[in-house]
């Protein structure tokens, strides 16, 4: 992503998570104020788009962070770690929206739809500007489309807090609130598991998703001059930053021959599996009888 996009990309979501923060204050007071707890639910909605905006800020800022001598590879994994534990706040927060609404199925609560309403429209007014302000930028980077996707699905959630409302002002049916509290409750508990399946998988080292190892063993099987290969590992650092190392085994040759191998390997790994941290160790097939390693070539790209 060019510098001009990542400047308008922090921006962009600088603003959003600013607008996105204060409003959730905003809906937890008035849910509290007004006895809603699907505007509470609202809230721990909008609560995942908060911790979705800061990730996003974090993978940027951090993606420019040179490594150093003892973080060689950077400091990619804090996004991970913060995920994991945010991931594992909302699991909680949905077992607490559950119990709530359980409960008032049994007890329906005197709600104040009027504030329900009000906070409701504001926060569908927040939304709609987040959605505008990273519409176009979510369109360049990966990241801001995740965060653009939460700030969506909350849209969607204040349209229906606001029916809910309408609904009891006009009604008086009050069994509303904790039906909408389990539905909100739900694509948080969605949202959350996702975050923590995904981070679990990358704290373990496993293959990224939509990457198969075997893919990638066919495809360097297939270059020119690449007899076989070996050791093959594939992983993420990150959201979206993968790496690979694998041995491939070539006819012997001087080492400034296999320059142009590498490369080849290279840029298929970066134009076909979106990969561009590589190692590859080159070893020669078979010298006089031994097996024996031409030479061991790393590409950091991208750090």
């Amino acid at each position: 992503m060019s510098h001009n996009h990542r400047t308008e990309s922090l921006k962009g979501l600088k603003w959003t998570l600013t607008l996105t923060a204060v409003l959730m204050v905003a809906e937890f007071i008035g849910g509290w104020l007004s006895g809603s707890l699907a505007l509470v639910s609202d809230a721990g909605h909008m609560l995942t788009d908060v911790l979705a905006l800061s990730l996003s800020l974090l993978a940027i800022r951090f993606a420019t962070t040179p490594a150093n001598a003892k973080k060689t590879y950077g400091f990619y994994r804090l996004e991970i770690l913060a995920a994991l534990l945010n991931g594992v706040t909302l699991i909680v927060l949905s077992g607490y929206i559950f119990y709530e609404a359980w409960q008032r199925f049994g007890s329906p609560t005197e709600i104040k739809s009027g504030i329900m309403i009000l906070v409701a429209l504001t926060g569908l007014a927040v939304n709609l500007a987040g959605y505008f302000i990273l519409r176009n930028s979510s369109k360049e980077n990966l990241n801001v489309r995740g965060a653009f996707l939460h700030v969506v699905g909350d849209l969607l959630s204040s349209v229906a807090v606001v029916i809910g409302g309408l609904v009891i002002r006009f009604t008086g049916w009050l069994l509303i609130d904790p039906i909408l509290s389990v539905l909100i409750g739900a694509m948080v508990l969605k949202g959350a598991y996702g975050l923590v399946r995904e981070s679990v998988d990358i704290l373990l080292e496993a293959a990224p998703a939509g990457i198969e190892s075997a893919e990638i063993e066919k495809a360097i099987s297939g270059i020119k001059g690449v007899n076989a290969l070996h050791h093959l590992h594939v992983w993420s650092l990150s959201s979206g930053i993968h790496a690979v190392s694998t041995h491939v085994q070539i006819d012997d040759q001087m080492t400034s021959q296999s320059d142009a191998l590498l490369k080849e390997i290279q840029e298929l790994m970066e134009h076909k599996f979106g990969i561009l941290h590589t190692t590859i160790q080159f070893e020669c097939t078979e010298c006089n009888g031994l097996n024996c390693r031409i030479t061991e070539k790393q590409n950091r790209c991208g750090q």
